[in-house]
């Protein structure tokens, strides 16, 4: 599919100077996103552009904070790569992020999880707007799929 249609979210990404990656492809027996009526849940994704891993191990031992931080904000641009699909590529559709759901690949003393996963929030708000800020849960895992250092999945409301 080609970019996003011309529309207010698409020239906000472009202001930003982010581009979508490729929708992620699921990596085991489950779909990328499934919409219910208004609502679309996007599968858990994490910091990939296309196949490519951008951000493998702990955040805090492994790899650094800015690093986690910069791993959820690129998981935050796989969320909306699957909604640019959900949406037949109009992202004006979507209303809001309603719920982000984060993991955070660290060690169990980690305490910054929540501050790793501002990154993902953090560009969801730059995007949307701090009026259309998610409801969110954060939680440190002790590994995720492929060791990748973040993951989220959300729930977003169509217009």
């Amino acid at each position: 599919m080609a970019g996003p249609r011309s529309g207010k979210v698409a020239a906000r990404l472009k202001e930003l100077g982010l581009v979508l990656p490729p929708a992620p492809l699921p990596v085991a027996t489950y779909i990328g996103f499934v919409t219910v009526g208004k609502l679309v849940h996007v599968a858990g994704v994490g910091p990939t552009w296309g196949k490519e891993i951008r951000h493998a191990g702990k955040v805090g031992h492994d790899i650094s904070f800015e690093d986690g931080y910069a791993a959820a904000r690129l998981t935050a641009l796989n969320l909306l790569a699957h909604m640019q699909v959900a949406c037949d590529g109009d992202l004006d559709r979507i209303a809001r992020c309603v719920k982000l759901l984060c993991l955070v690949n660290t060690t169990a003393d980690y305490m910054d999880a929540q501050k790793v996963a501002n990154g993902a929030t953090d560009l969801l708000t730059e995007v949307f707007g701090q009026a259309d800020r998610p409801a969110r849960s954060t939680t440190t895992a002790p590994s995720l799929p492929m060791n990748i250092a973040f993951e989220a999945d959300s729930v977003f409301l169509l217009h």
